[in-house]
């Protein structure tokens, strides 16, 4: 690792607040050129024939959801939402974890990243990663905020990161399911990842810490993506994976302030990440021209796509998984808001994609419908994209459309989005990107191209002076007529070819909704 050896002075420093005391090598802050070259010199991955570094995660292609813990401490206890997205880690398990990843750490050659979460100075923290692979530090590096470099002298993080991927863990001992684990101590400061090679635990870990944070100084954090229209107006969409949120706020039309993690502030939406990691399974460059070609180029990461002896990607094989990702810094976005910064929105989008075939592509929401959608968080999972489903579709319901990143209660976050939005008059929509003209398996999938327009229409304001119409099993307002979009699809009765079986199945859904809505019963309401 020649061409690391300049960076051997910044090692002693380089691990000051992880509780590592050295290892046999510690290189801090690589830029993507070396870290790409010490990747494929220790066989990391290889590279596409684009120059993007191609990389496996082994058994571990998603989130390891049941194998996450918060540390149950005195200072914490009472505000976490505890259950089986914040399942329990006792102080003693904790401590034994903790004990295990650094005395494995402190034994392999170490990358270090100094790096930001938070585009607005006044709420932003501190992160240090200290990992074992050189493509997990240029993962950390593509997704967060890289400081300039006069910023990290005397760099100190708020939270440290200590990952070890390939360390499986004795859960006996350590107090957690398996030889996996995804640890956070909001006491300590401190995040612990072992066995897992799955990058996105990373991204996700510090989304969750600063869902944490951000509420107590009444900044609302957000699973949603951010973009600005040609007349500075600031767009939100919320919506869970597969339905859309990279895809439709990478839009040519309208600058990108971020595809995934935000706040809202009273100041206006700031983005958590310097990065985009979006899904590139049947990725086609004439639907999503921006993110195809930022996952063919030098400096991206791109996790489980197959790739052939001379570096051809196949964006289509799932043999893996069908959740392939391409992680790039944001600047690979021709249109992307350097800064990360936008102003209050004038608009909120509430995605999903509806397999039984019944919601409208696009609705206007009452403040009220606005909070059940939000608390709601529906979406729809069809055979394929998940073990273990059958041949109908799943309802997913994720409470603020991100529950599982989620370390306090829904209703605080539904509290602090009711308030926003009243005090901006954000016009609110629903935007179905999923099945019209019957369920998943009989119907097609509402085009991309309809939604692009049915979007346009709504956050240009064309719609503003619209007929609508009142769909008779969620209320929601539909416009009768948008430019570009023909009517029929607007309306999903007139779609199906049996109105009848589109009622039973609208009943079905809305039964789905109210048993979904139960859990919220006795508390307070939003």
């Amino acid at each position: 690792m020649n061409a690391l050896a300049r960076t051997w002075e910044l090692g002693g420093t380089a691990l000051s607040g992880t509780g590592l005391f050295g290892a046999p090598a510690v290189y801090a802050n690589l830029q993507a050129a070396p870290l790409v070259a010490v990747a494929l010199q220790r066989g990391e991955g290889k590279l596409s024939a684009d120059g993007a570094l191609v990389v496996r995660t082994g058994t571990h292609t998603g989130r390891s959801a049941q194998d996450k813990f918060i540390v149950d401490e005195p200072d914490v206890h009472d505000d976490v939402w505890w259950g089986s997205v914040n399942q329990k880690l006792s102080a003693a398990g904790f401590a034994a974890l903790t004990e295990t990843v650094r005395g494995y750490l402190q034994g392999q050659t170490l990358f270090v990243e100094d790096l930001y979460a938070g585009a607005a100075p006044a709420h932003r923290i501190r992160v240090r990663l200290v990992t074992t692979n050189a493509w997990h530090a240029l993962f950390a590096r593509n997704m967060f905020i890289r400081p300039a470099p006069a910023e990290l002298q005397g760099f100190e993080p708020d939270y440290v990161i200590l990952h070890a991927p390939d360390l499986p863990v004795d859960p006996a001992r350590c107090g957690v399911r398996s030889s996996t684990a995804v640890a956070l101590s909001f006491a300590q400061k401190l995040i612990v990842i072992s066995g897992t090679q799955y990058a996105g635990e990373i991204k996700k870990a510090i989304f969750t810490v600063m869902n944490w944070l951000l509420p107590a100084k009444g900044v609302l954090p957000m699973h949603c993506s951010a973009n600005i229209g040609p007349a500075g107006d600031t767009a939100l969409f919320f919506g869970l994976s597969g339905t859309g949120k990279t895809t439709l706020s990478s839009d040519p039309e309208r600058q990108l302030i971020g595809d995934d993690e935000h706040a809202w502030s009273p100041e206006g939406v700031f983005n958590f990440e310097g990065g985009c990691y979006a899904k590139v399974i049947n990725l086609r460059r004439e639907a999503e021209p921006e993110i195809w070609a930022a996952s063919h180029r030098f400096g991206t990461v791109l996790e489980n796509v197959p790739v052939d002896a001379n570096g051809g990607l196949d964006l289509d094989d799932d043999s893996l998984t069908p959740n392939t990702r391409a992680c790039y810094p944001l600047n690979f976005i021709g249109n992307a808001k350097p800064n990360g910064l936008g102003g209050v929105p004038r608009n909120v989008v509430m995605l999903t994609a509806d397999a039984f075939g019944v919601m409208p592509p696009l609705a206007r929401l009452t403040p009220a419908q606005a909070m059940h959608h939000f608390l709601s968080g529906y979406t729809a999972r069809v055979a394929g994209t998940e073990k273990g489903l059958g041949k109908e579709p799943s309802a997913t319901f994720s409470a603020c459309f991100g529950a599982p990143f989620l370390p306090r209660p829904p209703q605080v976050y539904g509290e602090l989005l009711r308030r926003y939005l009243s005090e901006s008059g954000a016009a609110t929509w629903l935007v179905n990107t999923g099945w019209t003209g019957g369920a998943y398996g009989v119907g097609k999938r509402i085009s991309i191209a309809h939604t692009r327009a049915l979007l346009r229409a709504a956050l240009s304001g064309a719609l503003d002076g619209a007929e609508f119409r009142e769909e008779p099993y969620f209320s929601l307002s539909v416009p009768l007529h948008v430019p570009g979009v023909p009517d029929e699809i607007l309306d999903p009765a007139r779609a199906w070819p049996d109105p009848a079986a589109y009622a039973a199945q609208a009943r079905r859904l809305v039964g789905l909704f109210e048993d979904n809505f139960v859990k919220f019963a006795g508390s307070r309401p939003v």
